[in-house]
Parts: structure tokens; sequence; C-alpha cells
């Protein structure tokens, strides 16, 4: 019996989806960057303005790699919502 074409769909590989290519350069790069930071566990000093606040290397790095990944996530949701808007 013949499969209709309401029954069957297309089978695309996991890498070819589109989202799963944006997406998989990110867990790469976050899973080295992870394991670099937590590997760092010396006290660091950071000077704040004024003060100096002694604390460990990895803490310090992963306030870091915060920051940016919140700033990409600003810049992409930004930059997307910018292109919805296009003039016909």
């Amino acid at each position: 019996m013949a499969r209709s074409s309401s029954d069957h769909k297309a089978h695309t590989p996991f890498f070819s989806r589109p989202a799963v290519r944006r997406f998989a350069p990110f867990v790469l790069v976050t899973a080295v960057a992870l394991i670099f930071i937590f590997e760092n566990r010396s006290d660091v000093e950071i000077r704040l303005l004024v003060p100096i606040v002694t604390m460990p290397l990895w803490g310090a790095l992963l306030i870091a790699w915060g920051l940016g990944v919140l700033a990409c996530v600003f810049t992409v949701r930004r930059r997307t919502s910018r292109h919805s808007r296009r003039p016909r």
C-alpha cells in the first residue's frame, strides 16, 4: 500500500537542520570555555574601581563568560528584531 503525502514526513538529517547548525558552535565553544574556567582554581586579586577583591579565578572567569553570553544574546535578539521590520 502506498503512503500518502500526509502520512510521510520528509526525514532531514540531524546536523543539516538550521537550528542545530546554529546551536552546535555555541555548545562547542561553551564546553571548551567551561573546561578552561573550572581548571583555573587559584585565587586572584581583582581591583573593582577602588577596592581589591580576592576571589577564585574560576569565579571571575565565569562572571566574565556570563556577561559575554548576555551581550551576545542581546546583540542577536536586536539584530533579528531589526531585520523583521523591513519595509515592503
